[in-house]
Order: C-alpha cells, then sequence, then structure tokens
C-alpha cells in the first residue's frame, strides 16, 4: 500500500470557540483535527459538485416537463402551435428551469445543519 504524500496546506483563523467545537467534532468521529478538517471539506467538495449535476438534471427535466405539458395541453384543446409559439415556448421553459430547480433543490429547513449557526457564513 502508498502513502499518499500530501504536499499542500491551507489554514483559517478561528475564534476559541470555533476551535473547540471543531475539536470535539473531530474527537467525536476518532480522528484529529487535521484529518477531521480535511475530510469535512472533501466531503463538502464531493457533495457540492454532486448537487451541481444534480440541480443540472433537474433543471433539464423542468424544462422539458414544462414544453410536453405545454404541447399536451395545446394537442388536448385541438391547437397547432407555430414554430414561432414553439421557440417561444422553449425560451420561456429555459429561462425559468433553473431558478425552478434551484427553489426545489433548497434545503426545507436551513437550520438543521451541522455546523453551529454562529458559525455559519453569512453572505
Amino acid at each position: 500500500m502508498r502513502t499518499i504524500l500530501r504536499t499542500k496546506s491551507i489554514s483559517t483563523k478561528l475564534t476559541e470557540k470555533e476551535y473547540e467545537t471543531f475539536e470535539a467534532m473531530a474527537a467525536t468521529s476518532g480522528q484529529n483535527l487535521s484529518e477531521w478538517a480535511r475530510n469535512v471539506l472533501l466531503e463538502q467538495a464531493q457533495r457540492n459538485g454532486s448537487e451541481h449535476c444534480l440541480g443540472t438534471l433537474l433543471a433539464e427535466l423542468l424544462g422539458l416537463r414544462t414544453i410536453v405539458l405545454n404541447l399536451l395541453y395545446a394537442t388536448a384543446k385541438g391547437e397547432t402551435m407555430t414554430e414561432e409559439q414553439m421557440k417561444a415556448l422553449i425560451d420561456r421553459a429555459d429561462a425559468a428551469k433553473v431558478e425552478r430547480a434551484r427553489k426545489l433543490l433548497a434545503p426545507a429547513n436551513v437550520s438543521e445543519s451541522r455546523v453551529p449557526a454562529e458559525m455559519e457564513v453569512q453572505s
């Protein structure tokens, strides 16, 4: 088994309370603080990549849903769509899909995060 040589580092400043909280979380997981912090950062980076992919897929699915439902509705009413109407429908679906996906993927209760509220990043 080959050991991975880690040669790069990152750092940050913490309050005493934040440091104590992180130390306790690391101890609970059976890791030292450096291992725990690395694992939390890597997990978060992987999750963000997965969430981005999920968001993209959901947005496309919502766009397609909008188009199909509008086409079915028009067909059920005995209407046909012109090329211009179809292009407008596609543009409207594309314009709304990302925001709709973002809203659907937003956490229902942000206060349930693992990091204490006083340590959350304020935007």
